[in-house]
């Protein structure tokens, strides 16, 4: 969208960070709980932390739209149930975590492949080739040293998968605000994985591994959710997920660094291609005559971006702000991204 592309930039790398400083927390953490415990614990907190901010917003007319909910649902059921489990069995399985974090650059792969095929995300060939270059990053880690690291690799790449589907259902989802989105998964996906670990792993629960866990995923899963959201709605799916592929590489910066492991040739490596995929990503451009229906939906916005003309008093057109509001039909023609605006596959 015009106006606003450097912002929703900004929170996905954020939110990259965030996310990155993950896992080597988990593998701090995982002394004291299993993967079941600890990824319940990391939903929970996320949604401990965005609680007080999910009570206002979003739209109640759209919230009760058997498609959003239903969206909503999927997103809670791969992204906050399964992804998480997979990642983290993945984790347990590898004394090295820095590769593993280097791993969850698979997610790109399948958000992309799932956004062209199913959700009608235009995607030009630079950003393609981003996407590519990402994967290739991820492959040449994931490559096994031996045979006993192919199975944590297989783990990570199929929570990768559900990730994928997570990342463009939570993208389309209208109605809920980015908090009340990270509530609802953190609660409902949080409660079931903990409460079901109780099966698997018959947890000890100390209490200050307890809190560790929790204010983790406040930060890590919470605060980056939110932001990732953010930027996802006006970027599109696979945009933003390149960006946020960023978080692998910040988690093995702080594995080194916290964790004393090696820093290997192939990270290096890999860490070059990703910066060629982020040069590639940022400079494509896609523009062209298109026409919006008439649309109710609520997000983030700014009014001076050519598609909200409606008025607020006082308020500047570079606010940004979240509210209901129509879209009457227009056509025109000017550079976008595969936003909530601009879901075709032209």
């Amino acid at each position: 969208m015009g106006g606003g592309r450097t912002t929703p930039i900004i929170w996905c790398l954020t939110a990259a960070a965030l996310f990155g400083a993950s896992t080597p927390a988990a593998k701090a953490l995982e002394a004291h709980f299993g993967p079941w415990t600890l990824a319940g614990l990391f939903y929970l907190g996320a949604a401990l932390a965005v609680l007080p901010f999910s009570f206002r917003g979003g739209s109640r007319t759209l919230r009760r739209k058997k498609r959003n909910l239903l969206m909503l649902l999927g997103a809670v059921v791969f992204g906050g149930g399964l992804g998480p489990v997979l990642l983290l069995t993945g984790l347990s399985m590898t004394e090295h975590s820095a590769s593993v974090a280097l791993w969850l650059n698979l997610e790109t792969a399948g958000t992309a492949l799932l956004a062209w095929l199913l959700f009608r995300e235009h995607l030009d060939g630079r950003t393609w080739l981003a996407a590519g270059l990402t994967v290739a990053a991820a492959v040449l880690l994931a490559a096994p040293s031996g045979f006993g690291d192919r199975l944590p690799a297989l783990l990570v790449g199929l929570g990768c998968l559900c990730w994928g589907m997570d990342n463009n259902l939570t993208a389309l989802v209208d109605g809920f605000t980015p908090q009340q989105t990270t509530l609802v998964k953190g609660l409902v996906a949080g409660s079931a994985v903990f409460g079901l670990s109780f099966l698997v792993e018959d947890p000890d629960l100390p209490l200050v591994p307890v809190l560790s866990a929790l204010a983790v995923g406040g930060l890590a899963y919470g605060a980056s959710i939110v932001l990732y959201i953010k930027g996802a709605q006006h970027l599109g799916a696979t945009r933003s997920q390149i960006l946020f592929s960023t978080s692998p590489f910040l988690g093995g910066i702080f594995a080194w660094v916290f964790l004393g492991e090696a820093v290997l040739v192939v990270q290096i490596v890999a860490a070059v291609v990703m910066v060629i995929a982020l040069r590639l990503l940022l400079t494509a451009k896609h523009g062209h005559a298109h026409r919006h229906d008439p649309q109710l939906h609520t997000h983030d916005h700014r009014h001076d971006d050519g598609h909200h003309n409606h008025v607020h008093p006082g308020l500047p057109a570079w606010i940004r702000h979240t509210h209901e509001h129509d879209h009457e039909e227009m056509e025109h023609e000017h550079p976008h991204e595969p936003d909530l605006h601009h879901r075709h596959s032209h």
